[in-house]
């Protein structure tokens, strides 16, 4: 009886084997990016990209085509890779428009759109050193499987092929950008330049860009999330970590272990007088008892980005001067999301956010008149700007446009009253910003960082109720 156990224990023990040794040596293709098969908790069966389809980037070219004149031609070449070192490179950030484009999550390609070729992509020609070193990466059958490519070469084949496609086009479009000698270089190329026949694509992709698909908005709602969840461990951190330097470190890790795959941008942590400089991002100073600390953060998810600025006292509670220049900045930043609406624009947003702080500023005592050009020094920023791919998105859509359901903006006032300021001492080296991103809907808007707190009781009551138990979980 046992010699029969120990002989059907064997065979069993020998099945597993055979399906696991089965199961763990499953071919899976590494076109040197995320895909259904390789990736599968990121993307589904379908997608290019994790969230958008691959039908979804057709419709996209499309849409495109529509919007190239008739016979023109399109040049959008992939981000380049940057040095940091002569071989250390800084980590690869796709180029917004190419990647709206193709899909396609890699450097050294080169994506060309006509009515006459349709969809074309050159690939980079990989090498074996550059494999061993650096991992494979998509190649001419990736480029037609994958990116769903109508023609693809490889990058070598460009001066064979591409002049001719240049000569039969009136007129030409190619991201500046990202420009590669590669093609500029072509004759062909260099006599449409003569010709004034160049134009940037980025007027066509931008309007393209604008509105946000329910694709899109998914990854933005959830990358504003993942800000908003990171941003509130922050601050509850800030209590008994008041440094500037930990707090973007904090910031960085709480987005990353969400998902997010990089910063939107360097994070801004500015604490006392530093919050006056706009775009500040030493972070390298420890925050004083009483001051104030300013982060104006954001990450960024599959692509789409996030941004986001709150205001707080590390140490638990607003001074007087600072919740009374803080009340002022958060009621205008209250009253200009009212007026987000569809028709509305930037500028008129932005003209009334003024008209508010001139007003309000006047009334504390901070400026002398409401048309005081010192205003300009105090805030000399626009309430906002258009967010999605890129922090500053569509670059080249005028703030005067009226806004349309599914763009998103942000809504952002702020004052920075730096240390030598010719005013009233108590309101020296103070600098306050209140950041939302804002969609517009059909019917007027949705707070897409509403989850963060902004009101002084809300965030003084985390920060003294819940700040305090911070130390423990991070020695534990």
């Amino acid at each position: 009886m046992q010699i029969v156990l120990r002989k059907l224990s064997q065979r069993v023990s020998l099945k597993q084997a055979i399906y696991c040794r089965t199961f763990s040596t499953k071919k899976v293709i590494d076109i040197g990016q995320p895909t259904p098969t390789s990736h599968p908790q990121l993307l589904k069966e379908g997608e290019v990209t994790p969230g958008i389809s691959s039908e979804e980037y057709a419709s996209r070219r499309k849409k495109f085509l529509e919007l190239l004149p008739e016979k023109s031609l399109a040049i959008v070449a992939a981000a380049p890779v940057k040095m940091m070192t002569d071989v250390v490179p800084y980590t690869f950030r796709q180029e917004a428009d190419y990647l709206y484009i193709t899909g396609c999550q890699q450097p050294g390609g080169l994506a060309v759109l006509g009515h006459e070729c349709g969809f074309c992509m050159f690939m980079p020609d990989a090498n074996p050193h550059d494999v061993i070193w650096q991992g494979k990466v998509a190649g001419v059958d990736d480029a037609l499987e994958t990116f769903k490519a109508e023609k693809a070469y490889p990058m070598h084949k460009l001066r064979d092929i591409l002049p001719d496609m240049i000569k039969g086009s009136p007129a030409l479009f190619h991201n500046m950008h990202t420009a590669i000698p590669a093609y500029m270089n072509l004759e062909p190329f260099q006599k449409a330049v003569d010709n004034g026949k160049v134009k940037d694509v980025s007027y066509i992709t931008h309007e393209l860009r604008l509105i946000k698909s329910p694709a899109e908005l998914k990854l933005m709602r959830e990358s504003a999330s993942i800000a908003c969840q990171a941003l509130l461990q922050t601050m509850l951190h800030s209590k008994i970590y008041p440094c500037e330097s930990i707090l973007s470190a904090k910031f960085e890790y709480e987005c990353r272990i969400r998902g997010s795959q990089r910063m939107a941008f360097n994070p801004v942590v500015g604490g006392g007088p530093n919050a006056s400089v706009i775009h500040y991002s030493r972070n390298d100073q420890k925050i004083k008892d009483g001051d104030l600390v300013l982060m104006d953060v954001g990450c960024e998810l599959h692509g789409y980005v996030s941004d986001l600025t709150r205001t707080w006292p590390p140490c638990g509670s607003f001074s007087s001067p600072q919740e009374e220049l803080y009340d002022l900045i958060l009621q205008t930043n209250n009253e200009c999301l009212k007026i987000c609406k569809p028709g509305a624009s930037i500028r008129q947003i932005h003209n009334y956010s003024v008209e508010m702080l001139r007003k309000g500023l006047k009334e504390i005592g901070i400026l002398k008149r409401e048309a005081s050009s010192l205003y300009h020094l105090l805030n000399p920023t626009s309430i906002g700007h258009y967010l999605g791919m890129d922090v500053h998105d569509c670059s080249n859509v005028s703030y005067d446009r009226p806004l349309k359901p599914g763009v998103v903006i942000t809504i952002e006032p702020g004052v920075y009253i730096p240390s030598h300021f010719d005013g009233p001492e108590r309101y020296q080296g103070i600098g306050i910003r209140i950041e939302d991103e804002v969609l517009i809907t059909e019917t007027g808007y949705e707070v897409l960082t509403g989850s963060i707190p902004k009101e002084v009781k809300q965030m003084e009551t985390l920060l003294n109720n819940f700040g305090n138990g911070m130390r423990v979980g991070m020695e534990s």
